[in-house]
């Protein structure tokens, strides 16, 4: 299905000034454009009134059951501005997957992949003049935010019988303050992030709410992130709250945890296995013992360590912190993660061939 979308122009949208200072230091997820999209569903006419208005607050009944019963999905990703001038989306289609496996989770209707890139490609288009321009030695885009919700105002445990979906847009810099520099992680021993059977694999609100109280530990103690283990025995690595992680060894090896059903399958850490692999590094994805991070870093076999994601893209990682220890990165930033990074961002912001074919026009 081709999705029939109105559009209703913003009779009062943002001067060019106003974006120009917005996008001269845009922050991350502070500004939003001038429009927002969005499609309804329910069981009778299926996925509806397809429209783009303007940017402004929700009215939801007090019952609306998302409030309740926490039925939600999302989704994140970026549309770049390329050295020509066209703007560019960088998987699209991966993200729609994920939302239909999320969606299916949280037993949503499924916004078919034609769809979820048609609607965010016509977002893109109607407020292109918030896409930061390329410029030399900044990472600027804009980030895109999909959203579906329980929309029904029904007080009961069940599947929503009507479904908003929606993508509003923020202009963003870098995600954590001060650029790319390593980060801290605090070990979480008390909390965990998902368990076998639960939503782990879904892009959904409640993922990240269950990482605030953990999150807020990790602030206390001086880190920048928090690093979850294993619900079943507390041994082996699964994620951080927003992001998936990567060991790089001294032969070679590149090692991500393994994704079970409990660890979100991220697009970046996807596209850095493809990359990794042109590059000549063996990627392994298999259960990591915190051990492991210990050992390895101690006899020098573990020499980097980086975490990633869609809002981060590659952050080095240059220590992990508990209640009982410190584990030190040998090479923060090293060369594996430098390269790395260095060959996705190229490719985002198409300064180099896209041979995989992830990237698409927009605008």
């Amino acid at each position: 299905m081709t999705l029939d979308i109105t559009t209703t122009p913003n009779p009062s949208p943002k001067t060019d000034e106003e974006v120009a200072a917005i996008l001269a230091d845009p922050g991350f997820g502070s500004h939003f454009t001038d429009h927002m999209l969005t499609v309804e569903w329910t069981p009778e006419a299926g996925w509806h009134n397809a429209r783009i208005e303007p940017y402004g607050p929700l009215s939801l009944d007090p019952a609306c059951s998302v409030l309740h019963y926490a039925q939600e999905t999302f989704e994140g990703l970026k549309a770049y501005r390329h050295p020509d001038g066209t703007v560019w989306g960088f998987r699209p289609e991966a993200n729609a997957a994920r939302m239909a496996r999320s969606s299916a989770r949280l037993a949503f209707p499924v916004l078919e992949t034609e769809d979820f890139v048609q609607a965010v490609a016509a977002l893109v288009r109607i407020d292109e003049r918030w896409v930061p321009e390329a410029r030399e030695g900044e990472e600027k885009s804009l980030y895109l935010r999909p959203f579906m919700f329980a929309s029904e105002s029904f007080l009961g445990v069940r599947p929503a019988q009507h479904v908003t979906f929606m993508v509003i847009a923020s202009p963003a810099g870098s995600y954590f303050k001060g650029g790319v520099k390593p980060v801290r992680l605090w070990l979480s021993e008390s909390f965990t992030r998902a368990g076998r059977g639960g939503m782990g694999a879904a892009k959904t609100g409640g993922n990240y709410a269950s990482s605030l109280a953990p999150q807020a530990e990790a602030y206390a103690q001086g880190c920048d992130q928090v690093m979850f283990l294993d619900a079943s025995e507390g041994r082996y690595l699964e994620e951080l709250g927003g992001m998936n992680i990567f060991f790089v060894y001294r032969d070679g090896r590149l090692v991500t945890p393994a994704t079970s059903g409990t660890i979100l399958e991220g697009v970046t850490r996807a596209s850095l296995i493809e990359l990794a692999g042109k590059q000549g590094l063996t990627v392994e994805e298999r259960q990591i013992p915190l051990s492991e991070w210990r050992d390895g870093v101690a006899s020098g076999e573990i020499s980097e360590v980086f975490a990633c994601g869609t809002a981060a893209v590659i952050t080095p990682v240059g220590e992990l912190v508990s209640a009982t220890e410190s584990i030190a990165t040998p090479e923060p930033g090293g060369p594996v993660t430098t390269a790395l990074r260095a060959a996705l961002v190229d490719l985002q912001f198409g300064r180099s061939e896209d041979t995989f074919g992830w990237t698409r026009q927009f605008a």
